[in-house]
């Protein structure tokens, strides 16, 4: 084969994979403007708590942290008696039971050197929750790490009362400014609870579950079964919803503040938890959830499909910044970067359409009333933390079948007190 044939090919190549980012990216910018109004929330004639809450906070060596916890939910703006709080101090060898016991938590011990990982243990939890003589309408998972805005239930209340069997709550941080790795994640949470949560809720889409601050129709859990044991257990479950006719719904008021890690190695571990999960998930839903699409037509189905595409778009992005590195070494070639500039009338809507993608976060932020000298400061370094994510999807792709839980330690002691003043 000629070297031009070659050249053709990797242009050819290039230009496949520009369109593919191109597509997906069009699709989530089209549907991110809809997260910028925030529709004020209709209200059931009936404004009193009504459902019966079970939380969940699953914890792994979490003595550092439980306490401020507990505390936040014990100052919840919500009847006691309409809500219980459980501990399941899992495989633990420090005094996490014990702390928890002593804020007035009802505490489950678990130990299995087997089936470890927060899936698991939630499973273990929820079965002994369908046996108690006491019924709750919805269980409601946090991460040990978390303090709680005293809102939450009530924000979770107004949602079951409007018939959503799956609710979803806003995952704030809680140390944005600790280092530049925190500041980089928080601006990435708060850019998707705008962008993309609250857009999907607003376009009566599936959002989607986030690992904490969640909370589940008991009746749901029962006749689907948890079953999701994975890297990353609640887009797994969020997947077999959507393949049940069911969505997840958002509460942009219901506030969770979680602790992000401090270092880059720690974000890289999880992070690449999250690609491996990830990766697993697609596997196992990509092809149902696009075959539920086509055969009813289900809009949600194929939104969720897309979502699994994640991982391919952030590699399609690495490819092309590769070429576009051995185009500056070979200026002859037929690469074809970027080439898809030219399709528009005005190779300058392609120019725009690449800046805003820049320039379009801060204005999120600056709705979620999170805009300010040290975010601009970090938003800065938010291309370096983007680019980290390419080297991490591969890792964590390569890595799909090594199912090894990797535990984030907590050490961040704040009360909700001194967070809701800051």
């Amino acid at each position: 084969m000629s070297v031009l044939n070659n050249h053709s090919l990797s242009y050819y190549f290039s230009f496949f994979v520009q369109i593919f980012v191109f597509v997906i990216g069009s699709y989530y910018f089209s549907t991110s403007l809809f997260g910028w109004i925030q529709k004020k929330e209709r209200t059931t004639g009936d404004t009193q708590p009504a459902n019966v809450f079970a939380l969940v906070i699953p914890s792994h060596n979490e003595e550092k942290v439980i306490g401020h916890m507990l505390e936040s939910l014990k100052k919840l703006n919500y009847p006691e008696e309409l809500y219980d709080i459980f501990v399941i101090a899992d495989n633990c060898s420090d005094s996490t039971a014990a702390i928890a016991r002593e804020k007035g938590a009802i505490v489950y011990e678990r130990f299995n050197d087997v089936e470890k990982g927060k899936g698991y243990a939630l499973e273990w939890m929820f079965n002994k929750i369908f046996a108690m003589e006491k019924k709750y309408d919805a269980i409601v998972v946090f991460d040990a790490d978390n303090i709680v805005s005293n809102n939450f239930l009530l924000e979770m209340d107004k949602q079951f009362k409007k018939g959503h069997k799956a609710v979803q709550g806003y995952i704030d941080s809680k140390n944005p400014f600790d280092s530049w790795i925190t500041c980089c994640y928080s601006i990435a949470f708060w850019t998707i609870n705008r962008l993309f949560q609250l857009a999907r809720y607003n376009l009566n889409l599936c959002c989607m579950l986030s690992g904490t601050g969640f909370a589940i129709s008991t009746d749901v859990l029962k006749k689907l079964g948890w079953g999701a044991t994975c890297l990353t257990e609640d887009m797994e479950f969020t997947m077999k919803l959507a393949l049940n006719n069911y969505k997840v719904s958002w509460a942009h008021n219901a506030i969770v503040y979680d602790e992000k890690p401090l270092t880059l190695s720690q974000s890289w571990l999880q992070r690449k938890r999250w690609m491996q999960g990830h990766a697993d998930v697609a596997s196992r839903y990509f092809k149902p959830l696009v075959l539920k699409a086509i055969k009813e037509g289900d809009i949600v189905a194929l939104d969720c499909a897309i979502y699994l595409l994640q991982p391919l778009r952030i590699i399609a992005v690495g490819i092309i910044m590769s070429l576009a590195l051995l185009q500056n070494f070979y200026p002859h070639g037929k690469l074809g970067v970027f080439y898809i500039r030219y399709l528009f009338p005005n190779a300058i809507i392609w120019d725009l359409f690449v800046i805003a993608q820049f320039i379009y976060a801060p204005f999120a932020m600056a709705l979620e009333k999170k805009l300010n000298f040290k975010v601009m400061l970090g938003y800065l370094i938010y291309p370096y933390y983007g680019l980290t994510w390419i080297p991490i999807t591969i890792h964590g792709i390569l890595d799909k079948n090594k199912k090894e839980w990797f535990h984030t330690k907590h050490t961040r002691q704040i009360s909700i007190s001194e967070l809701e003043k800051a």
